[in-house]
């Protein structure tokens, strides 16, 4: 199984870090310029919610699969075949506070399988063009006022 991971420190408080990603179906955190809504009608803290994010032209699904408040993380995994060539991709999004001094250690990681010799391309490609680049996003997202 291999491993993608990404952390940043954001000179936030953790709580406000949190309330901006807590609810699943808010992504323009993310910088990712898209349409997000989750399907059914279920609530974006609900575990087995579904993600529809469209971007571009294209469609991913992702579903809930645990939130924790307490915990301040979430995790979810592709509807269907991920729109890589992966399998059992799980990632999870979690906020930690650095006591310290008042800011948040924010990480996301991500498991999966894929064949042997893509292995390090897609570990590269999750965090680099995926994890680093969201939470850099989230990081001007968050001095841009956007916790307020």
């Amino acid at each position: 199984m291999a491993k993608s991971y990404y952390s940043i420190v954001l000179d936030h408080p953790a709580e406000i870090v949190w309330a901006v990603i807590r609810p699943f179906d808010h992504y323009a955190w993310a910088g990712v310029e898209s349409e997000t809504v989750i399907e059914e009608g279920k609530a974006g803290d609900q575990v087995g919610a579904v993600r529809r994010v469209t971007y571009g032209g294209n469609v991913l699904r992702q579903r809930l699969l645990a939130h924790s408040d307490t915990e301040r993380s979430y995790t979810y995994g592709f509807c269907g075949a991920p729109p890589f060539p992966v399998r059992d991709y799980q990632a999870t999004l979690r906020v930690n506070p650095v006591v310290a001094d008042n800011r948040a250690f924010v990480e996301w990681w991500a498991t999966f399988d894929c064949a042997a010799e893509e292995k390090d391309k897609w570990v590269k490609h999750f965090e680099q063009q995926g994890f680093a680049k969201w939470l850099s996003a989230l990081d001007q997202f968050m001095s841009q006022g956007g916790a307020q």
